[in-house]
């Protein structure tokens, strides 16, 4: 009797510990639909290719239709609805949290310090307050940047406009991103001998003066990736048309929309790479376990029509 009484104990503990054990594996799994939420600064061709790639990776992977909600918001440049709509994803209880470009991601962390967030379109995290680990982040965020090298950038515009002396720096100084770009340009200008001009314009509608001014006394262009400037292109574009000097910009996109050559990346790969991240965390990784990474693939870009405004000797790398 007793020994029955053992065995019968001994089952119902099996069988205890295999429902627990599935009741985990379900709650894990049972999950059918994912909560995104997206940050986007501005309409800007950039941030906008960064936030499709984004999408259709994470489509691409299964997460479409009833199997993801995903809240996207664009705060237009305006602060204000930086905070607001940061405010509202914080509340929205995401999985997962994407941000685009530096002053999204800064909004949104400050609102929401324990929900993932990933960030992408960001020259420099770190001195943006992100992270203060780009390998082992130590806070909420993690993501890939944007960055390609300045120095290369700068060399590239050397090496295919060689008469080229006097450079026109162009930048928002309210972004910082766009400071740390300008610096390293303003080192590496000095090491290749050459001369710059600077001119800041805080908003799209202070482009168009400031780059006309700066076209008269230069011989070409150098722009950040900025988000002002990336919006304002098209001006830009049409000046640079006008005095048929080259503009070389640090996005590949800012090429398409009126610049003339870079080496840069295409902002939808990078949103792909992006929502690879975006797939870990929801799969369970910890945001501390993924590193910040850089673009994958970078590759000169060319506008041939604008290259054939340019009065000077072109150059054109092989």
């Amino acid at each position: 009797m007793k020994k029955h009484l053992l065995l019968a104990l001994a089952g119902m503990a099996l069988i205890s510990l295999t429902l627990t054990g599935c009741g985990k594996q379900s709650k894990a799994t049972s999950k059918e639909t994912v909560k995104v939420g997206i940050l986007q600064l501005m309409d800007q061709t950039a941030l906008t290719e960064a936030r499709k790639g984004f999408e259709s990776e994470l489509a691409k992977a299964g997460y479409k239709g009833k199997r993801i909600k995903i809240d996207y918001v664009n705060a237009q440049g305006d602060q204000a609805n930086l905070k607001t709509m940061s405010d509202r994803l914080a509340r929205g209880k995401n999985d997962v949290n994407l941000a685009i470009a530096t002053p999204a991601a800064q909004a949104l962390q400050k609102a929401d310090k324990k929900t993932p967030l990933l960030f992408t379109a960001i020259t420099d995290p770190k001195s943006a307050g992100l992270v203060t680990n780009l390998t082992k982040p130590d806070k909420n965020a993690t993501g890939v940047t944007d960055l390609v090298a300045v120095s290369d950038q700068i060399d590239l515009l050397h090496k295919t406009f060689p008469q080229a002396k006097t450079i026109g720096l162009m930048y928002n100084a309210g972004e910082p991103n766009s400071v740390y770009q300008i610096k390293q340009a303003k080192a590496h200008l000095k090491k290749l001998g050459l001369r710059y001009q600077i001119k800041t314009a805080a908003t799209t509608n202070d482009v168009q003066q400031a780059a006309e001014s700066l076209a008269k006394d230069v011989d070409a262009l150098y722009l950040p990736a900025d988000n002002v400037m990336a919006a304002a292109m098209p001006t830009i574009g049409k000046v640079a048309k006008e005095k048929q000097i080259p503009v070389v910009p640090a996005a590949s996109t800012m090429v398409k929309d009126g610049g003339t050559i870079t080496k840069g990346i295409d902002y939808r790969d990078l949103g792909k790479q992006t929502a690879k991240m975006a797939i870990k965390l929801l799969k369970g990784t910890s945001v501390k376990k993924l590193a910040v990474e850089k673009p994958a693939d970078v590759k000169t870009v060319k506008n041939d029509a604008m290259l054939k405004v340019v009065k000077q000797k072109v150059n054109l790398p092989k």
